[in-house]
């Protein structure tokens, strides 16, 4: 049975502040540990009127003392910001305070605009690709074996599980050539999955890190208890959609703001058909969905995104989305229904 994950980015509702969405994301973890969720990852943006989520590690550090079992991570940091040595002491750090916890994802894009980045100071501003040797210099500094100078403190050993971030076929292929596991954005960038997963499959070479190709799919889920519900609680990752596009984003609008916006043909095209890879509705056209998504992928994992209004919601659709994902377990032959379902962090 694949196993079943959170991305949070700390959305910062219509009405509400970052400090109430860090507080939100704190109940979220909590939440998802609670309900037996893989891992639990946050994402860096900047920039960005409607996530909190700028700094990972520092949030993973106060997510990972809130909680004692699921893993947290990064979903992901944006390589291209940092240099590859401060990322290691920094995960290196929590891998320290919190061990066999701490998951690094990494990313290509800057996960902003250009005058952010060029704020920031890293590479991308002056149009240099320095990922791949970035990536393999990161990864580096966690190998225990490592000798050479300079060395990251806390030292090498202290390593948490890196993962290469994509939603195209170059990260993919990366991933498959040095042995990583692959996480693929199909939440936002549907179109090449298919392709970057059998790239990253097909290139795939066993590592130090990996014995076989691991992939865990990011899929766009809002469950609640009925269809109708589940559309309206939606409604506002469609119109940030559209305001995004425009360049008018602000913090997640209201459901209300939402439902009475009035698209035009054009814009209601095009919110459709960013939502097309969504999975939304009641439980069982989200588990249907989600087991369609699996068919299609063999993924190893999925990654839940809910981008909705209310903390209360995202945390509804959690529990109604994993009671209908462990519901879908059928019992061995001769056991009792009541004892045989696994958590959901064992279902791998």
């Amino acid at each position: 049975m694949t196993t079943l994950s959170v991305l949070d980015l700390a959305t910062v509702a219509e009405g509400s502040t970052p400090a109430r969405a860090f507080a939100e994301t704190t109940t979220l973890v909590q939440a998802a540990e609670r309900l037996g969720y893989r891992r639990f990852w946050v994402a860096e943006h900047h920039a960005t009127a409607a996530v909190a989520s700028s700094a990972p590690a520092v949030l993973l550090a106060h997510l990972a003392a809130a909680t004692s079992r699921i893993r947290v991570g990064s979903g992901g940091v944006m390589l291209p910001n940092h240099a590859p040595f401060a990322v290691a002491e920094q995960f290196a750090t929590l891998e320290a305070l919190h061990p066999g916890r701490v998951d690094l994802g990494l990313g290509r894009a800057p996960g902003t605009d250009r005058f952010t980045a060029r704020a920031l100071r890293r590479a991308t501003v002056l149009g240099l690709d320095t990922f791949p040797d970035d990536v393999v210099e990161l990864i580096g500094y966690f190998d225990p074996r490592r000798t050479a100078h300079p060395t990251p403190t806390p030292g090498p050993g202290y390593a948490p599980e890196v993962w290469l971030l994509g939603s195209s076929t170059y990260s993919a292929r990366l991933a498959a050539v040095l042995g990583l596991p692959f996480a693929f954005a199909y939440h936002f960038a549907p179109q090449l999955l298919d392709e970057a997963l059998d790239a990253y499959r097909s290139d795939f070479r066993p590592s130090a890190h990996l014995d076989a190709p691991r992939v865990m799919v990011g899929v766009s889920v809002v469950c609640a208890e009925s269809e109708d519900a589940a559309r309206f609680l939606a409604g506002p990752s469609a119109l940030q959609t559209l305001l995004r596009s425009t360049g008018r984003a602000g913090p997640l609008p209201r459901p209300e703001t939402a439902a009475r916006y009035a698209y035009t043909p054009e814009e209601r095209a095009l919110v459709e058909g960013a939502l097309a890879s969504h999975v939304i509705g009641g439980p069982g056209t989200v588990r249907a969905g989600l087991a369609q998504l699996v068919r299609r992928t063999e993924a190893d994992e999925l990654i839940l995104s809910t981008r909705v209004h209310a903390r209360e919601d995202r945390e509804a659709s959690l529990e109604l989305t994993a009671t209908a994902w462990i519901s879908s377990v059928e019992p061995s032959a001769g056991a009792d229904p009541a004892t045989s379902v696994e958590p959901l962090d064992s279902l791998v």
